[in-house]
């Protein structure tokens, strides 16, 4: 029987049930097998379609050992998340974030939250880069220009961080800042793709090509596993820093995000495209039901590569778990400072 680390199913049709010590998926109506996942190795389920149904038991058995179940549209976004409310942490740190919004510890939060998109995005940029030192000085010197570009921004975020003694009164600041860092980052990040991919520059929403499918498909992945970092750690997911209250917007998930996207999503999706990985969309310009499973598969695996975290060498979803933790140690002031994390490339 394979180890199956993911459970990943994007075909609708299919039933998630418990057979003894495993999660069986069946083919509705044929009663035909597809994979028996064994749940001592499990450590996720991706339901990313609809029409698949879950049996009360497959739901119980993952609560009961900490495997969450996360579902997310066709398109990535995310719709919901399934885990167990007896994993959850402290009632004291989520009275402690709650608080923070009103101090200087929301500030400090929100700036870290920005400087650690910032240098991502840039240590990308320039570890992409220099493959093309060589063979390519000139596209070589134009990336460095514009991940330099990139960290331009970061002074203005340090300024509003010194300044300010409530998040509320710098946070679009800190936004506009961030969102001017990521017009280089993005220019970049189209010139180290390969001249016949489609690029039309980075789209959030509509019609983008599959690129920006696959960004926006990936960083719904991803989400799902921060959202449950975040509630591991005892924290709040909709009650944020850097991005806006809004009723149904995780916004701490959306903060926390921001640190990962480049290491996690952005570099598995360059990989995808230069290395000529098919990634196909339909009529709707959504991916394809295959490009799905290729590029869940991917981030998921991303997430278990490995990477220094002060003297330790941790997956990528234990790094991340330590920073939603130390998120939680700060707002309780068990700790001075929260430090975003920054990539090992």
């Amino acid at each position: 029987m394979p180890i199956v680390e993911h459970l990943i199913l994007e075909e609708p049709g299919l039933h998630l049930g418990k057979h003894a010590g495993r999660l069986r998926v069946k083919r509705i109506g044929a009663g035909e097998r597809v994979i028996d996942a064994p749940l001592i190795h499990l450590q996720s389920v991706l339901v990313a379609t609809r029409g698949v149904s879950l049996s009360a038991d497959a739901v119980a058995a993952c609560a009961e050992r900490g495997i969450p179940i996360h579902f997310i549209s066709g398109r990535g976004r995310p719709l919901a998340s399934l885990y167990s409310a007896g994993l959850t942490g402290t009632v004291l740190t989520r009275r402690a974030q709650l608080t923070a919004y009103e101090d200087e510890r929301g500030v400090h939060l929100a700036a870290a939250f920005a400087l650690g998109k910032m240098r991502n995005q840039a240590r990308l940029l320039r570890y992409a880069a220099r493959y093309r030192r060589r063979n390519d000085p000139e596209l070589y010197a134009e990336i460095s220009r514009l991940a330099s570009e990139v960290l331009d921004h970061e002074d203005r975020v340090l300024e509003l961080r010194a300044k300010a003694t409530r998040v509320e009164e710098v946070r679009m600041e800190l936004l506009s800042a961030e969102g001017r860092a990521a017009q280089p980052y993005w220019q970049g990040f189209g010139r180290l793709l390969i001249p016949d991919v489609e690029w039309p520059g980075r789209r959030t929403r509509g019609a983008g090509g599959p690129v920006n499918a696959a960004l926006n498909y990936g960083y719904g992945v991803l989400y799902g596993v921060v959202e449950q970092a975040c509630v591991l750690a005892g924290l709040d997911p909709y009650a944020g820093f850097l991005h806006a209250d809004r009723p149904g917007k995780p916004s701490l998930v959306l903060d926390l995000i921001e640190e990962f996207r480049q290491t996690v999503v952005d570099r598995t999706v360059l990989a995808f495209f230069n290395r000529r990985r098919k990634l196909e969309l339909d009529a709707q310009g959504r991916l394809v039901r295959e490009s799905r499973r290729l590029l869940a598969e991917a981030v998921l695996g991303r997430l278990e590569s490995r990477g220094s975290y002060g003297d330790e060498n941790l997956t990528l979803r234990s790094i991340l778990q330590r920073q939603a933790r130390a998120v939680a140690a700060y707002l309780r002031g068990e700790r001075e400072v929260y430090e975003p994390f920054l990539g090992g490339w």
